[in-house]
């Protein structure tokens, strides 16, 4: 079936390229396996030092929802994710207000990605400015998503096993620096899960809002459904398995840190794992995470921004956005380039106009709504109308949406504020296109996988 493409309704479509296997990089190279260390020096200090609890919380509400996305990735086997899911499960006007959350969301992270590796290379070469750098990862990203889907899949398998290794030099550094060095007693091994002295569930709750930010882009892989061999198995597998193992491997590194420096008084936030880095093992240790962490948050960004291009394009094949400019598919990559131009103009601006913990904030303000609609949608198709009512298409959805919205309340006011007149704007939007929602918003015709197969054949 690598040749078979799924149609729209005014041109060429997506080809199904990809395996479970390249779903898997794609989501892990999107999320990347050195998640934690950037934002590793926020969440220790905001959850008093408990960064290993909040790591581990955030994987047990992303697994409920990566199941969630999973089962509706089955249901719909559409480009568009959570705003195909909400708009075709429980009403056309709630998917558009999710989808425009959404667009928060996508493009929040190549936003802060841009803004982060900027300043990591700063750290190497200090005399080329800001500017600069953030013009150059910008145009990087756009020319890499312009290249299309297979060229991004080479690319992450060569990424993925570089940060491996890093992921292994820094945790075989540090498990010599603690032998060492070792702990005072017993007690101190503990204290990355607890420590009774600083211990208080506000602060641990809203080092988890941030902490959710390491598993942010599992999500993507369900934008792909159009371009993945038998999507009816290898979403769900694929969305399960990134978290799990996301969670397994941030746990593992921010233990270690916690290890190696039980304090929160770093010498500079942003960059904190650099220098747990450079205790554990020395000055050329410092530089090589820095430099993996620069590699790294280049793949997530370009992933996030490749999945903006994807969310826009299902958005504007539905006529919730101008569908002639959206809904174009360039007939030779098989790629919505005009949206990826467009992402590539939006994160240029942003990334002049944001510091990074607001951008990472945000993006987790609209990834949490994608997560809510998502379970939502999840639990009315398969338990409220689903012939048969399994006790696992009740809970999952339920405990997946509770767990999310109370880290969105755990969310930093402005986050809320600026997400929030988000939201307004795109409701306003949403009412002029639709005559304040009183014109119906035309679904493209989904085609299935059966419905494929018979037309490659013919």
């Amino acid at each position: 079936m690598s040749d078979i493409k799924t149609s729209s309704p005014s041109g060429p479509g997506l080809k199904r390229v990809l395996g479970l296997s390249s779903l898997v990089l794609y989501g892990i190279i999107l999320i990347q396996p050195t998640a934690p260390m950037p934002l590793f020096g926020a969440a220790a200090t905001l959850a008093k030092g408990h960064v290993v609890t909040t790591i581990i919380i955030g994987m047990v509400a992303m697994l409920f929802t990566a199941i969630s996305y999973g089962r509706m990735a089955n249901a719909y086997p559409s480009a568009g994710s959570a705003y195909t899911y909400v708009s075709r499960e429980i009403h056309p006007s709630l998917g558009y207000f999710v989808g425009w959350g959404m667009i928060f969301d996508y493009v929040m992270n190549p936003i802060i990605c841009v803004i982060w590796i900027s300043k990591a290379a700063i750290n190497m070469i200090p005399e080329i400015p800001y500017p600069v750098y953030a013009i150059a990862f910008t145009c990087l990203f756009t020319a890499m998503n312009l290249r299309g889907i297979e060229s991004s899949s080479r690319t992450n398998s060569i990424i993925a096993t570089g940060l491996g290794v890093v992921i292994i030099l820094f945790l075989g550094a540090a498990v010599r620096y603690l032998f060492l060095n070792p702990p005072a007693n017993a007690a101190e091994w503990t204290r990355p899960f607890y420590d009774p002295k600083t211990f208080s569930f506000h602060s641990v709750s809203a080092g988890a809002s941030l902490a959710v930010l390491t598993y942010i882009g599992f999500d993507g892989i369900s934008t792909l459904s159009e371009e993945v061999h038998n999507p009816r198995r290898n979403i769900l597998l694929a969305t399960v398995l990134v978290c799990v193992i996301t969670g397994i491997l941030a746990s593992v590194q921010v233990y270690f840190a916690q290890l190696v420096w039980p304090g929160t008084n770093f010498p500079d936030q942003d960059t904190a794992f650099c220098y747990v880095a450079g205790k554990a093992g020395g000055h050329w240790l410092f530089n090589t995470v820095n430099i993996a962490l620069l590699v790294a948050t280049i793949g997530s960004g370009a992933g996030a921004h490749l999945g903006a291009g994807r969310l826009l394009y299902g958005m504007g094949r539905d006529n919730a956005i101008p569908g002639r400019f959206f809904a174009y598919i360039n007939p030779k990559t098989h790629i919505p380039s005009n949206n990826i131009i467009l992402i590539g103009v939006l994160v240029l601006g942003g990334v002049f106009l944001l510091s990074y913990p607001l951008g990472a904030q945000l993006l987790n303000f609209g990834a949490l709504v994608a997560f809510m609609g998502v379970n939502v949608s999840s639990f009315m198709h398969y338990y409220l109308r689903g012939e048969r009512k399994r006790f696992t298409y009740f809970i999952v959805p339920i405990l997946g949406f509770s767990i999310c919205l109370y880290l969105w309340f755990s969310l930093g006011i402005k986050a809320k504020i600026v997400g929030i007149s988000w939201l307004t704007l795109g409701l306003i939007y949403g009412a002029y296109r639709t005559n304040f929602f009183k014109k119906p918003l035309q679904f493209a015709k989904l085609e299935s996988l059966d419905e494929a197969e018979e037309e490659k054949e013919k």
